[in-house]
Formats: structure tokens, sequence, C-alpha cells
């Protein structure tokens, strides 16, 4: 299996582990003993409830999460999100919703908040072009906001905010959908995380949802059942069928983390690196290749560049292609070329990328 696989550069979904596919097929005709594999399991079976336990708990501890709050596994992906947090926080409230729009992703969210209530934009890098993050001083919010949203990396343009807001004076709401678990954070910082697991944590299908318990006090009184927070908390993200082997999936990953990479920190330390080796090419490729993004807000999930004579772009791909290397093609908004380095891509895929660039650029520069 391994000599027959290829790097998956995709943004979404993403690579995953080696090791966490090879325990899945292990254990796909029969669980642990059961006869039956998890894609047939009850939600309500105890086994099952053990594996959304243990996939809560492996998350506190990588998280370093607090009792006070609740991990959630719903569905939807990030883009439901943008509709349930201002359903939740937003309607009813007479407050105005402040939103970072730093991306295509942030963009995407305030439309939806829009159909809930106010939203005030306090920063937006549209007018560069998505260049760059905000900086620590460049946005305030509204100490009497619903909220304030932002989303933490943009897989697009290739931008990731590398600073975490301290002391924001009214519920901080971040998308960490792509890079989810790649490094530390201060979770103390947040109100209400979420994040398809579909890059970082896991397969399509399931979307986590941590926030602090404080906030349910907030949520809107008119909601449908399966918009309301509360109901998911109350029944233990079971209100509804939940995807029972996504969240398997994830729990695989999880174990992955903790004990064969060692923890957040570890994993952060490669994601520096792989991304290091991309980046190093781009800016000592006399001009050849040119990066997108701004020097201090450069996503190490997701390296985007161009090619200076950009009919050469195609020919990179065909040639990548032909090496084993896929989904390397920028977002059709944007073009260009792209990278997804989650946690599962090796480094040793990243080396190959990283020597390809070289001989790309050996090849076609004169």
């Amino acid at each position: 299996m391994k000599n027959s696989r290829v790097y998956n550069f995709s943004a979404g979904p993403g690579a995953l582990p080696l090791s966490v596919l090879q325990r899945a097929q292990e254990e796909l005709l029969g669980f642990r003993g059961m006869g039956m594999s998890v894609l047939e399991m009850s939600h309500r079976s105890d086994r099952f409830k053990q594996i959304l336990s243990d996939t809560r708990e492996n998350m506190r501890v990588l998280l370093n999460l607090s009792e006070d709050y609740h991990i959630l596994f719903l569905q939807g992906g990030a883009t439901l999100q943008f509709s349930m947090i201002p359903m939740n926080l937003l309607r009813d409230s007479g407050r105005c919703a402040n939103y970072v729009v730093a991306g295509t992703w942030g963009k995407k969210a305030v439309k939806e908040a829009r159909r809930e209530g106010q939203v005030c934009v306090i920063w937006d890098g549209e007018p560069e072009g998505f260049s760059r993050m905000p900086r620590p001083n460049e946005w305030q919010s509204d100490s009497d906001a619903a909220y304030v949203h932002l989303t933490s990396n943009e897989t697009i343009h290739g931008l990731q905010m590398h600073w975490e807001p301290e002391a924001v004076s009214c519920p901080l709401v971040c998308d960490m959908s792509s890079d989810f678990l790649s490094r530390p954070i201060a979770a103390e910082c947040y109100d209400l995380i979420y994040a398809g697991a579909q890059k970082n944590a896991g397969p399509a299908g399931v979307t986590v949802v941590i926030l602090r318990e404080e906030l349910l006090e907030r949520v809107s009184a008119s909601l449908h059942a399966l918009l309301d927070y509360r109901v998911h908390v109350g029944a233990d993200s079971m209100y509804n069928t939940p995807p029972v082997f996504s969240i398997y999936m994830v729990n695989l990953v999880t174990q992955w983390l903790l004990q064969e990479i060692g923890g957040l920190r570890k994993m952060a330390s490669v994601n520096t690196e792989k991304a290091a080796m991309l980046y190093q090419v781009i800016d000592e490729s006399d001009g050849f290749y040119s990066g997108h993004v701004q020097a201090d807000s450069r996503s190490r999930m997701n390296v985007t560049w161009r090619i200076s004579d950009s009919k050469l772009e195609p020919i990179f791909l065909t040639q990548a292609l032909r090496r084993g290397m896929h989904n390397l093609k920028g977002h059709r908004s944007v073009g260009g070329l792209r990278a997804s380095i989650y946690n599962a891509m090796p480094l040793q895929g990243v080396r190959t990328l990283r020597d390809f660039m070289h001989e790309f650029r050996e090849e076609y520069s004169h």
C-alpha cells in the first residue's frame, strides 16, 4: 500500500495518516470483536458511546481544554456554522456581530450572518487583495457586540493568523477549520471554536464545535431544535444520528497525534519545517516563483504561489502529477498553484515537491 500511494496536496478533504488508514482498514469488517463494522454500529450502543467519549477526551488533552467547554460533533461542515453561530448568538440579541474578513471564508461567513441581524466588518483584507492577516492593533471589537468572528487560516489565498487575540471584551468565535489540531492554541482566549474535520482532524462528514458553557445563556429561544446548540449539548451530540464513522476516524487521528506524534507542539514543529522548505524555494527563485501572501501572514497549511510565466503552470501541474504529486492547482477563484500540507502530509512529500520545484525552475528559467 505504502509504495502505491501518491502525495495528496488537496486543500480538502486532505490526506490522512497512513497508520490511521491501516487501522481503519483492519477494523472495517469487524470492530474489536463485535462482528460488525463501525459503519453499521448503533450510535446508541455502549461501544460507540465509548468512541465518542474517548474522542472528546483526546481533544481535551490535545487542546488543554477546561471542563467548562462543551465539545460537539455536528454535521453540515463549517458552512452550516456560518449560519448556526448568528442564529444562536445574534438573533434576537439587539446587538451587532463584529467580523474580521481576511479571505473568502470570512466573507462567506458575513453573508450568512447578515440574514440574522446587524453585522459590522471591523477589518477587511479585500482592498489589499487578501494578501495579509490583520495585525493586533488594527481592529477593535465593540465591547457590547454579540460576538467577534475570526478565521485563523484562509485556505484559498494561503493566509494564517500567527497571533491570538487577548482580552477581547465580547465572546470570541473562531473558524479554525483548516489549522485545527495543527498547533497549540490558547483555548481560554476563545468562547467558540469550530472546524470541519477534513483538513487535519479526520474525513469529511463531521464538524467539531467547542463552546464555553456560559455562551449557552445567550442562545436565542426561537430556534428549530437541530440548529440549537443547547439541544446538541443536552443530547451529547446525538440528538439525531451522528456521523459515526467520521467520528471514529477523528478518534484514530487524535490517538495518532497523541501517541505517534507526541502532541500539538511537536506537530507544529513538523508543520513549520514543511512550510519553510517551500517558502525558501519561492523566496530564492529570483522571481521565477512568487508568493501571494506577505511574509508575516503566510500559512503553514496552504502554500500559494504563481510562476512568473503563467503559461508554465499547466506544464508544472502535468509534470508534478506524473511524479505522484496530486492536487497542486490553485483554487478556481484565484488560480495559480497551491500545496496544502496538513498534518498528515509527510516530510518526504514536501521534500519531493521542493526538489521538483528546483528542477522545474532550472529547466524553464532560461
